[in-house]
């Protein structure tokens, strides 16, 4: 009997702890709780529940409770575009502005016939993988698409493929979630305006006479398209044409007198006017035979 309450009693002992410890956690529950604000759950029922990250939070509970903290603007989620933005924007009782879509775009064109190659890479289809051999890469340009797709890899929506050798984004399919500018080692895909045709397909900043070594499609800072834009949009900065899309209104001049091709966005040369044929001359009334006397 002895040996048996020797066994409950410690039993007995840590149970009543456990309950003390418990009213007491508890108790602290009540007091410390932080009340949770409704709109919190209201936001994250209209979001689409992708957990990309492409908003800059973690998740969308995190964008959720930004946005209802005032952190966040209502259109802060890339995947809902406009739709969403208008049902947070009813729930935080403000006006979702219409901000212009972007859409990720890779900043190189050189494929594989008209970028050079240093050697032939063997390795691991991933582009960070293939980063860390010499030279940054096979590719002769240090600046260009590896090609390998890790950025492909890292887009949940199918918008990338690899295309004779080089990355190609779908901007009727990207939703701007920012995972493919993470996943590439080169850093050269960018959020530009989806709408706007008129992109710079380079990201070399090299001087002209080394990039026409390496790659036929690659800026050589010969300014042309500054000197011919109209509405000052594009200068040439670090030996690369930049556009300021504020200023850029798609006029595509810069595209069609770049002579590397490096600009996209061309406008179709309108066919040359064919001069205005000459009248037919007309022939001479016929004499009169002279009559006969």
């Amino acid at each position: 009997m002895i040996e048996l309450m020797n066994i409950i009693n410690p039993i007995l002992s840590i149970g009543g702890l456990g309950v003390v410890f418990g009213a007491g956690l508890g108790i602290a529950g009540e007091v410390f709780k932080v009340e949770e604000d409704p709109k919190i759950g209201q936001i994250l029922e209209v979001l689409p529940g992708a957990n990309c990250g492409g908003c800059g939070f973690p998740g969308c509970g995190g964008l959720a409770s930004a946005i209802a903290a005032g952190n966040a603007p209502v259109n802060g989620c890339p995947v809902g575009g406009a739709a969403v933005a208008e049902k947070v924007g009813a729930i935080m009782g403000v006006e979702a502005s219409a901000a212009d879509p972007v859409a990720a775009f890779v900043k190189c064109g050189g494929t594989c016939e008209k970028a050079k190659e240093k050697y032939e890479y063997f390795g691991i289809d991933d582009c960070n993988m293939a980063v860390q051999l010499a030279g940054g890469g096979s590719k002769s340009c240090s600046y260009g698409c590896l090609g390998l797709g890790s950025c492909k890899k890292a887009c949940a929506f199918d918008a990338i493929e690899i295309i004779d050798g080089i990355a190609v984004i779908d901007k009727d399919k990207c939703v701007a979630c920012g995972k493919c500018l993470s996943a590439c080692p080169k850093h050269i895909i960018e959020f530009l305006p989806a709408k706007n045709k008129v992109k710079v397909q380079c990201s070399s900043k090299d001087i002209g006479k080394n990039v026409m070594q390496v790659c036929s499609v690659g800026c050589i800072a010969c300014k042309i398209c500054e000197k011919n834009c109209p509405f000052d949009a594009i200068h040439v900065i670090d030996n690369l044409a930049v556009i300021d899309y504020t200023k850029c209104k798609a006029c595509g001049i810069c595209a069609n007198k770049c002579p590397k091709s490096v600009i996209t966005g061309k406008r179709p040369t309108p066919p040359a006017q064919e001069a205005p044929k000459a009248a037919p001359a007309q022939e001479a009334p016929a004499k009169e035979e002279a009559k006969a006397e």
